[in-house]
C-alpha cells in the first residue's frame, strides 16, 4: 500500500524485463523525475535473487551497513579506534536511519556517497597522506556515482562543505591544495561517470513541442529541461508542475 516502496520496486522490475535501462517507465508510462542508479541496484538484485520485496530492498539494507563501516572508519582514521567504534555504534543504532530506510528512497546511498567524499577529501588534505591521488579520484568518483542517485545536490553539498572549508582555513586559493584535488581530472572522472546515463535519456525522450519563454505550464520540454528545470530548480523554487506536493515555510524547515 505505500506507494514510494510500489513505484520504485514496480519501476525496476519494468527495467528488467524490458531490457530498457535507460528510461524508467510506471504502467509503460515514462518516469523521468529521478535518477536510475537505485532501480538499476534493485533490478540487478533482482536478477540474481529473483523478484521479491526483499530483493527489492536489499541493496538499500546493504548501503546502511556500508554507511555504518564508512563512517566507522573515518572514526578511527580522524580520532582512532575507540572513538570509530562509537561513531558506528551511534549511526548503526540512529532511530532515523532506521525510519527512512523502511521505504525505497535513495537517500542513504546518497549520504554514503556523501560522506564516502567528506572522508575522501580530508584524507588528500592530510599532509602525511601516501596516496592522495587515489583519494581524490575517490573524491570525484563519489560525487559522480551521487549524480546517478539524487542528481546536483549530490555534488552541491559535499562542493560547498569543501569550499566553506578551504575558506575558513584560508587555503581556498591555495595552489598546492588545488594541486592535490586535481579538479580538472577528478570533474571529468564525475562526468564520465554520470554523463551516459544523461546523454541517452536526453537521446530517447526528446521535446514534443518547441521549447520558448512564453511556454505555458505543463508542456513537455524533453528529458534535460523536466529532469533539470522542472523537477530541480522549480521544485526547489517550490515553482514545479504539477503542484501535487506539501511543502513547509522554509525558515521552519
Amino acid at each position: 500500500m505505500d506507494d514510494v516502496d510500489a513505484v520504485q520496486a514496480q519501476i525496476s522490475r519494468n527495467m528488467l524485463s524490458s531490457g530498457d535501462w535507460v528510461t524508467a517507465r510506471l504502467d509503460g508510462v515514462a518516469y523521468l523525475e529521478k535518477a536510475p542508479l537505485v532501480y538499476w541496484l534493485m533490478a540487478v538484485s533482482y536478477r540474481v535473487f529473483g523478484v521479491h520485496d526483499w530483493a527489492a530492498r536489499l541493496p538499500i539494507a546493504i548501503s546502511v551497513i556500508g554507511l555504518c563501516l564508512v563512517t566507522s572508519g573515518f572514526g578511527v582514521w580522524a580520532f582512532g579506534r575507540r572513538a570509530g567504534l562509537y561513531t558506528g555504534l551511534c549511526l548503526a543504532t540512529c532511530v532515523g536511519l532506521f525510519l527512512c530506510t523502511r521505504i525505497l528512497i535513495p537517500d542513504v546511498i546518497l549520504t554514503l556517497t556523501i560522506t564516502l567524499s567528506m572522508w575522501s577529501f580530508l584524507r588528500v588534505m592530510d599532509a602525511e597522506e601516501p596516496r592522495p591521488r587515489l583519494w581524490a579520484a575517490l573524491f570525484w568518483a563519489s560525487m559522480g556515482a551521487g549524480l546517478l542517485l539524487k542528481s546536483l545536490i549530490a555534488i552541491l553539498f559535499p562542493l560547498a562543505a569543501v569550499l566553506i572549508y578551504l575558506f575558513l582555513t584560508r587555503e581556498l586559493l591555495s595552489v598546492h591544495t588545488w594541486r592535490r584535488l586535481h579538479p580538472f581530472s577528478g570533474f571529468f572522472l564525475a562526468i564520465l561517470i554520470a554523463a551516459p546515463w544523461h546523454i541517452l535519456a536526453a537521446v530517447r525522450n526528446p521535446p514534443l513541442v518547441s521549447w520558448t519563454l512564453d511556454s505555458g505550464p505543463g508542456q513537455y520540454h524533453g528529458f534535460l529541461w523536466f529532469y533539470f528545470v522542472n523537477e530541480q530548480l522549480l521544485r526547489f523554487l517550490n515553482l514545479r508542475y504539477p503542484r501535487d506536493y506539501n511543502t513547509v515555510p522554509r525558515l521552519q524547515f
